[in-house]
Parts: structure tokens; C-alpha cells; sequence
């Protein structure tokens, strides 16, 4: 544990809280009080009172009969600041990384009612790449990206949504009827990402999970077909994206 060196405003008990606190992670679920006195070098006395406020205000949680976990509170406000952070600020280095790494461009996008709207892309200065501007709305059935979002809708999510809907006004390989559209998407949740063919061009897209693990953005890799149409280059543009998709949703409060 770092020392602080103490100033004419330190307080101890404070420091002595929030130290406790930061002993928990994923390898340390619970601590006993005779643990944390230890590791503080103080004895139980001294921190008594200390983790008695911390279980009053929601912070600890006692579990059996003499070990704490963290409790309701730090989860909460936790997902809540995960929440709350913009999706753009937090993709948006993994995506210029994927980029760079890969040589294509790179798209985020999430579902207004039945549009893929692209909020984000990182651009490959290429000769031959695929741009889709920022602000950009494509039907969600007829795109990676879109498939994707929809994943996240269970079957009467996705018939009430596309109810009113013509589907039959798209060229192939967009789905035509919202039954065809149906067994797709349901292929496309089982499998965990799209690839998707249109126009010369190939795009391959994964989900965004926040801390409930629901996905509520989606990121693609799309470039020309004569880069992208070998099984060989298709499967490792897939482990990179999905690799990225991962940071990106652990980096929004998702545990796998």
C-alpha cells in the first residue's frame, strides 16, 4: 500500500476507510476485521468503528460471523459512474488501436427504434476503404452492425418493433419477411457476432455489453472484399474485434 505523508488537513480515519475499501478485488472477496487491522498494521480496536460506519452506510457487508464483502453501495454508485460515462469517450481509443492494427476502418453505432445510428469511426486513410460519416442511419437488418444491436431484443422485442415495418423494400441478403428476419437474428445471437457482405465490401461487427451484460452499442470492422475475403484474414480481423469488443465492455463495468 502506498504512504501518504500526512498534511495539517489529513484525516485518518478516512484514509483508514477508503484503504480498507481498496483491499477488495476480484481475487479478495472478503476480508475478516482482524484481516484489515493486519494489513494496516493497526490493531482491531482502531478499525472497529471505522468498519461498523462502512456497514451502516452500505459500504461493507457483514457475511457470516466475523467476515465483510463490499457491499450494495459501492456496486451501485460504481455502475452508476460506468453508466454514465459516454461510450464514445470510452471505445473510442480501442477503436483507433483496432485500426491501426488492422489497416480498416472501424464503426460504432447503436439502435434508435429500427436505424443503426454510427456515432463513432476510425477512419483507415486508405485507397480502398469503406467510410460511413458520423450521424449515418442504415436499417438495422440490412447491416453487421444493425444485426447485432438487434441480438439484444428477444423475439416479440423484435416482432413489436418491426410489425409495421416492409422489409421487402431492401435487396438481398437483407432479410425480406420478419419471420426470415427472425431466424436470423436469432442465428446471429447464438454465434455472437456478424459478417455481412454488400457492395464490394465486407464488414464483420460485435456487440457492446454494459454491466448488466445487455448490448447497448456495436462495433464493426469493415474493409474491400479483396482484403477481407479469405477465411484465413476473416478469422483473424474476428479475434481482433472481438478481442477490442471485450475491452470495450469490461471497460463499461461488463465481468465475462
Amino acid at each position: 500500500m502506498t504512504a501518504i505523508e500526512p498534511t495539517d488537513y489529513h484525516v485518518p480515519a478516512l484514509q483508514r476507510g477508503l484503504a480498507i475499501l481498496g483491499m477488495f478485488n476480484g481475487r479478495q472477496r472478503t476480508l475478516s476485521m482482524q484481516d484489515m487491522a493486519e494489513r494496516l498494521a493497526v490493531s482491531p480496536s482502531a478499525v472497529y468503528r471505522i468498519v461498523q460506519t462502512l456497514v451502516d452506510m452500505g459500504y461493507l457487508r457483514k457475511v457470516g460471523r466475523s467476515d465483510f464483502e463490499l457491499g450494495s453501495r459501492v456496486i451501485s454508485d460504481g455502475f452508476a459512474y460506468l453508466a454514465s460515462r459516454d461510450i464514445v469517450e470510452v471505445a473510442m481509443p480501442h477503436l483507433n488501436d483496432l485500426r491501426d492494427r488492422t489497416s480498416l476502418s472501424c464503426h460504432l453505432s447503436i439502435r434508435e427504434q429500427t436505424d443503426s445510428l454510427y456515432i463513432y469511426r476510425a477512419f483507415a486513410p486508405q485507397r480502398l476503404t469503406v467510410n460511413i460519416p458520423i450521424g449515418t442511419r442504415l436499417p438495422c437488418h440490412g447491416t453487421a452492425l444493425g444485426r447485432v444491436l438487434l441480438t439484444a431484443l428477444n423475439d416479440s422485442e423484435l416482432s413489436q418493433l418491426y410489425q409495421h415495418v416492409r422489409l421487402d423494400d431492401y435487396p438481398p441478403p437483407a432479410p425480406r419477411t420478419l419471420p426470415e428476419l427472425r431466424r436470423l437474428i436469432a442465428e446471429d445471437r447464438e454465434r455472437g457476432w456478424v459478417l455481412h457482405r454488400s457492395d464490394y465490401s465486407t464488414a464483420i461487427a460485435s456487440g457492446i455489453r454494459d454491466h448488466s451484460g445487455a448490448i447497448t452499442a456495436a462495433i464493426n470492422l469493415s474493409g474491400p472484399d479483396a482484403v477481407m475475403n479469405t477465411s484465413a484474414a476473416q478469422e483473424a480481423f474476428l479475434d481482433a474485434l472481438l478481442a477490442a469488443s471485450g475491452e470495450i465492455s469490461a471497460a463499461l463495468g461488463f465481468n465475462a
